[in-house]
């Protein structure tokens, strides 16, 4: 049955989606952290995929410690130990930020001010902190940018992260809206999993790590969201001849 109910609000994830910050961005922090901490640990580009398997940057070190290092002590306690390192690794992330060492990925910033002018809301539905999150989009978007969206859902504001569906929940709870009226914009299939959970139909845009991800139930999966003279290309599902992501491809989609 077509979805003829208005398009009010846009959902994205962040690691991936906005911007491609895992490989050069999130794994190279981590490296800075451990160096700094003393830690004789590389987290090289082939294992921090193994990694991304897991979401959320503490639960990732406390998975590769019980996974690859199951002997190790650390000298503070555990949770301390993790948190310390995590809170290094943010700090170090929002320092590559701040250099302009990550950019959005092609159509991010045309297809949010599409939004914006068109009176439709944006959101934010991710397992990184919301200290990342606001480095990221100051640092490309501008310091006002925060401002933009309606609501940001990041963190441990939830207490299952993706695949869990509760990250999507709460923006749609926060927003006041019905699944029907939004899309939500992937790049995993944890992500997808978390939004599809949510039902929330969902567009999804690849990257390095995810090219063999199982992508069911997505409505279109491109390399990225595609400019005019940057055109997407199409991996699985109907553009409609499209060569980017536009408001009117995605209202073609939710039909």
């Amino acid at each position: 049955m077509a979805n003829t109910l208005p398009l009010q609000a846009l959902i994205f994830d962040v690691d991936g989606t906005l911007a491609d910050t895992e490989r050069d961005g999130h794994r190279v922090a981590f490296n800075h952290a451990f160096e700094e901490a003393g830690l004789a640990w590389d987290w090289s580009v082939e294992l921090y995929g193994e990694l991304l398997r897991v979401t959320g940057g503490k639960e990732r070190i406390n998975h590769y410690l019980d996974t690859y290092l199951p002997h190790f002590t650390p000298k503070a306690p555990r949770d301390a130990f993790v948190k310390g390192l995590h809170e290094a690794k943010t700090r170090h992330y929002t320092e590559l930020l701040g250099k302009g060492e990550i950019p959005l990925r092609p159509g991010v910033a045309r297809l949010i001010q599409e939004a914006r002018e068109a009176g439709l809301k944006i959101a934010i539905a991710t397992t990184t902190t919301p200290a990342n999150v606001e480095a990221l989009i100051v640092n490309t978007l501008g310091a006002d940018a925060m401002q933009w969206f309606a609501v940001i859902g990041a963190g441990d504001i939830v207490p299952a992260k993706k695949p869990a569906a509760d990250i999507y929940d709460y923006v749609l709870q926060q927003l006041g809206l019905d699944a029907s009226h939004c899309i939500a914009f992937e790049d995993s299939y944890n992500g997808i999993r978390s939004s599809r959970g949510a039902q929330l139909t969902t567009l999804v845009a690849t990257n390095d790590y995810t090219l063999q991800d199982d992508f069911s139930g997505a409505a279109l999966v491109v390399n990225h969201w595609g400019e005019p003279d940057l055109p997407f290309t199409v991996a699985a599902g109907d553009a409609h001849g499209a060569c980017c992501v536009t408001l009117e491809l995605l209202q073609q989609l939710r039909n």
